[in-house]
């Protein structure tokens, strides 16, 4: 059998779940304002940390009594501070449908040993979020990211709760609509929707989140990069540029530069639907396709930016070398770098469909996964 090669490649074959693609209009020359070399207390590097608050404040429609705080350590690291300072003052729901919401469930039970309750589902599948009591604080992922399970909504979550709702969306915000009402706590980082450089968390807390913050003192001891409270009041610093440790001012300056673009093409219904498209040429590949799936199993729960899929022909022998092999097939190629399943994850494919995504590339890539999935079906039946 002759498998004919594509004839179009991706312009840009980055489809990693994180670090992200950079957006489309990217260049190193646009960090030229960056004030590197100057402390982040001076005027200048408060008023950069200040603009990306409020961009992000604008762009994300977050409400003005909300606040937004750039924290250390990534997504990671904004969830570990808002469970270690939030947690414990009421029984929990540990809520988990994929491998970041698990290490949030070790972190809750096995490190700080509070009451909770654990809720899992399957990869593929997601929690009955319907079925949580929302009097307890319930810790969960809106999108996650190594399933390519996402909450259908808010729905399920009352405005009457009493418990604090923590959500990391760390692959959902500024593609997917978040219900702001609903969410107490909600972090992401900067390397995923929006392309931007790692190592920086965004932290965003609810008046209610805040009130707890003021009135609650854990049992443990809290790391000084946790602290955001001082004398039972919180450090508002923190939510208008004035950082608890030292931010690189250069990635700042790139998470400017995205946000600006975000700005540019009309904000977040503009990211939301560049991301919607990405998912949806995916989506209508498999469906025509009796070999390949959407690794979730309820299309309502389908993620729109980390689009994961697995290999459904019984031909297939073993699952997990056979993913690898495709993923390295697009790889050496130069089509597709980065795609293969999250190592906890079922194996298969993970394409990373966020905003900074262009429609053009996925489209252009999706011939090559028809090719690289018969190349290694034909090498296999040799092998046999």
């Amino acid at each position: 059998m002759v498998i004919e090669t594509p004839a179009k490649r991706p312009a840009n074959a980055r489809f990693s779940s994180g670090p992200c693609a950079k957006p489309p209009v990217y260049s190193l020359d646009k960090l030229a304002d960056a004030p590197l070399g100057r402390s982040h207390r001076a005027a200048v590097g408060k008023a950069k940390l200040k603009q990306a608050i409020e961009d992000t404040r604008e762009i994300l429609g977050v409400p003005a009594d909300y606040r937004i705080g750039i924290v250390p350590a990534s997504d990671t690291g904004a969830v570990e501070m808002a469970m270690w300072s939030l947690l414990g003052a009421r029984k929990a729901t540990m809520v988990a449908w994929e491998s970041f919401g698990a290490g949030w469930v070790t972190d809750a039970v096995k490190q700080l040993k509070i009451d909770a309750e654990v809720k899992t589902a399957d990869y593929g599948e997601i929690v009955d979020m319907g079925s949580i009591d929302y009097d307890t604080d319930v810790v969960f992922t809106w999108n996650g990211t190594t399933s390519g399970v996402r909450m259908p909504g808010g729905d399920a979550i009352p405005a009457d709760r009493e418990g604090l709702t923590i959500c990391d969306a760390t692959s959902a915000a500024f593609a997917q609509d978040l219900p702001w009402d609903k969410l107490d706590v909600t972090t992401f980082s900067w390397q995923k929707v929006m392309g931007g450089e790692a190592a920086h968390g965004m932290l965003i807390l609810s008046p209610r989140a805040v009130e707890r913050l003021e009135s609650y003192t854990p049992a443990w001891p809290l790391p000084k990069i946790f602290r955001m409270t001082k004398g039972g009041k919180l450090i508002e610093g923190i939510f208008v540029g004035e950082t608890i440790n030292t931010p690189s001012m250069l990635a700042v300056e790139d998470y400017l530069v995205a946000l600006d673009w975000a700005k540019s093409i009309g904000g977040f219904p503009a990211l939301k639907a560049r991301a919607d498209a990405n998912a949806q040429a995916i989506w209508d590949f498999c469906e025509a396709r009796d070999w390949i799936a959407n690794l979730a199993v309820d299309p309502a729960t389908r993620s729109n930016t980390s689009v994961c899929l697995k290999f459904t022909d019984p031909a297939i022998t073993e699952g997990a070398a056979f993913a690898k092999a495709v993923a390295k097939r697009l790889e050496a190629e130069g089509v597709a770098l980065d795609i293969g399943a999250y190592r906890d994850a079922p194996a298969g494919l993970r394409i990373w469909c966020g905003a900074t995504v262009e429609t053009a590339d996925i489209e252009a890539l999706l011939p090559w996964i028809d090719w690289a999935y018969q190349a290694e079906i034909e090498a296999q039946a040799k092998a046999a």
